[in-house]
């Protein structure tokens, strides 16, 4: 065994205060005879004559004084938290290697805060913002999640981060900041985002942010009933031709899908139960039906439906391209918007068009075939009971033609 393996570095959790450490903690630090850690830290520990060396911005530099040391000393380094939960474990391991690192784990902040709040954090979406230019993690994470944990520094603050939050339009949204978790003069506060980008907070900090998803949001599924969707007269996808049409595009998580004609929103609502974080972008004209494709998000916590009021096939423009699209209307543009959406349409896409005009039907197909799209076409005729006197009966509803193409790849 080599000479390094004989004195590992060992790296202990101070949880969130030297309150949090263990009889083993305390008896390798008192027996170190090199400290490594934050000044905070280091000040927290003052009774050890070990050599003390600063964790700072230079955490190269420190790394070859604890190469140095390690090999004929008892190395000790203090890592805040748990030392392998977004902590200084992962680097040392990587920079000196596997064999000449021990762990000593402990609390880590975000079971901490999650225990003062007295809720579990199974599902808790965590991102760190300390030192990392994590604003697209963090944006998706907004995006997706009901409850974030975010670590954050001085540069991306509690205060930064209410005005990203505010950002999203999420009227509902609290942050809880926890300040000094451990200390004497610790602190927990909700505020709104707007009363946390006013205000200045002490570090070390975690917040905590809720979404506005509460008690009054509902979780969509597939399979939505038509009276639970607020719609404009009948312009809705009844809701046993969504399946068929959903079952069509085969969306997959991740995937991009467009909801051209978005009437109500409810394919877009369902279809972000399937594809997630890649997100559903619904394109309607009409202003009115845009606030109620709005509402109807709201209602359902669909909060990756990005909703564009725009005229089609203009509307398209700055859209990401797209993995699957479904066309619920068009008019006597129609075949225009079929032919833009399909030269926008990935490679391996699917395009799926619900008609239910026979003109309309022949429109959206020819369309297809001209960009040369492989087509099928499924006719749907959906009958439900209804009760009669005598007992009850099929009334049927109009017939409509599912026609998808899709793309080489």
């Amino acid at each position: 065994m080599s000479k390094l393996a004989d004195h590992p570095v060992n790296v202990i959790g101070m949880g969130m205060s030297p309150l949090d450490l263990t009889t083993i903690h305390l008896d390798l630090i008192r027996n170190a005879e090199v400290l490594v850690g934050g000044r905070r830290h280091l000040d927290a520990l003052p009774d050890t004559t070990a050599r003390r060396i600063e964790i700072d911005r230079n955490l190269s530099a420190v790394v070859e004084q604890i190469k140095n040391e390690m090999g004929s000393r008892r190395v000790v380094v203090l890592a805040s938290g748990d030392p392998l939960y977004f902590g200084i474990g992962s680097y040392l391991i990587k920079a000196l290697g596997p064999r000449h690192v021990r762990i000593w784990p402990n609390i880590n902040a975000v079971a901490a805060a999650f225990a003062r709040l007295g809720r579990s954090w199974h599902d808790v979406v965590v991102v760190s913002m300390h030192g990392r230019p994590n604003e697209d993690a963090l944006i998706d994470a907004l995006k997706r999640a009901t409850c974030l944990a975010v670590f954050t520094d001085k540069r991306r603050s509690p205060a930064w981060l209410a005005e990203v939050v505010a950002a999203q339009g999420d009227p509902g949204a609290r942050l809880c900041v926890l300040e000094r978790m451990g200390s004497d003069d610790e602190s927990v506060r909700w505020l709104t985002p707007r009363e946390a980008a006013r205000e200045n907070f002490r570090e070390p900090n975690l917040v905590v942010i809720d979404s506005g998803v509460g008690e009054n949001i509902r979780q969509p599924y597939l399979g939505l009933p038509n009276g639970q969707i607020a719609h404009e007269r009948s312009l809705i996808t009844k809701s046993e031709v969504r399946a068929v049409a959903l079952s069509k595009l085969g969306l997959t998580p991740g995937m991009v899908l467009w909801d051209l004609g978005s009437g109500s929103g409810a394919v877009a609502i369902e279809g972000a139960c399937l594809v997630g974080a890649g997100g559903v972008w619904a394109v309607e004209r009409d202003a009115g039906r845009v606030a109620q494709i709005r509402n109807n998000c709201r209602r359902w916590g669909a909060r990756f439906v990005h909703v564009i009021e725009a005229d089609l096939p203009a509307g398209m423009d700055d859209l990401p391209n797209p993995d699957r699209v479904f066309i619920g209307g068009g008019g006597q543009a129609l075949a225009a918007i079929v032919t833009h959406a399909t030269r926008r349409l990935n490679g391996g896409g699917i395009l799926v068009v619900n008609a239910v005009l026979i003109d309309s039907m022949q429109s959206a197909l020819q369309a297809m075939r001209n960009e040369g799209l492989r087509t099928d076409v499924t006719h749907v005729q959906i009958s439900r009971s209804r009760a009669m006197p005598a007992g009850d009966r099929l009334e049927a509803l109009n017939p409509v033609w599912i026609v998808r193409g899709r793309k080489k790849t």
